[in-house]
């Protein structure tokens, strides 16, 4: 059995364990929420909703709120000499399971009823940057989420590398700015999350890339210029 819902202003086709990202929901990781808004049921049976079947819903547990891939648009103005940029974007989302598919009684179900952020009087507003840079991991998955969603979590926010360091061993960090694509500003946020040595990236597998990949804003930046073995270089030369 699928379902086609809408929420965001976008519709999906849902079927029970899917897993999906969709606009950001005013709910928080561990809820269960339930969707009124659908249009569409299919199976031995298709139910075609005018525009939405009364009654019908479909239940999906929250895994965690997350963002979106980094988006690039470039900005000119015409006719304004020099007046150029580039904006980046990521987009705040909702990571679900779905649970559970009702043709009908889903009024009587007492599951809380999914909102958009954007348009729920009571919704959280997007969390400020100042905020963000205290939190040194992401929301983690409830420790009773399957290992499915564990492994949703991991693929779209990576793993925390666990050689972070709170300051530089001996008090002097290793100049990170020999590593091509590392100038001063990025080598300040690395030391900013705890990065200050070479062997440190050496020992970086995959999740842990896409980890500080996210948290430096470069998406791909790490792999595309080769951290991983310039560092293994730089380390073996001070031993």
């Amino acid at each position: 059995m699928f379902a086609v819902l809408k929420t965001g202003g976008k519709q999906y086709r849902v079927a029970t364990g899917d897993v999906l990202r969709v606009e950001k929901l005013a709910c928080e990781a561990g809820e269960k929420i339930q969707f009124n808004d659908v249009m569409m049921i299919g199976g031995d049976k298709v139910t075609v909703g005018a525009p939405l079947i009364d009654g019908a819903a479909v239940q999906a547990d929250v895994i965690d709120q997350i963002r979106g891939e980094k988006l690039i648009h470039f900005v000119k103005r015409r006719r304004k000499h020099g007046s150029q940029r580039t904006k980046g974007h990521r987009q705040y989302l909702t990571l679900l399971r779905i649970t559970d598919i009702l043709e009908k009684g889903a009024d009587k179900s007492g599951v809380k009823v999914a909102i958009g952020a954007g348009s729920a009087p009571a919704a959280k507003a997007a969390p400020k940057k100042a905020a963000a840079k205290k939190a040194d991991v992401k929301k983690a998955v409830p420790a009773t989420a399957s290992k499915e969603d564990k492994i949703a979590d991991a693929a779209l926010n990576g793993t925390r590398p666990a050689n972070l360091l709170d300051a530089p061993r001996g008090g002097k960090a290793d100049d990170l700015k020999k590593i091509a694509g590392v100038g001063p500003k990025l080598e300040g946020l690395l030391h900013e999350n705890g990065v200050f040595h070479f062997d440190q990236i050496s020992a970086w597998g995959p999740e842990e890339i896409a980890y500080m990949d996210d948290k430096l804003s470069f998406k791909g930046r790490i792999e595309r210029d080769g951290w991983i073995d310039q560092a293994k270089q730089f380390a073996a030369e001070q031993e």
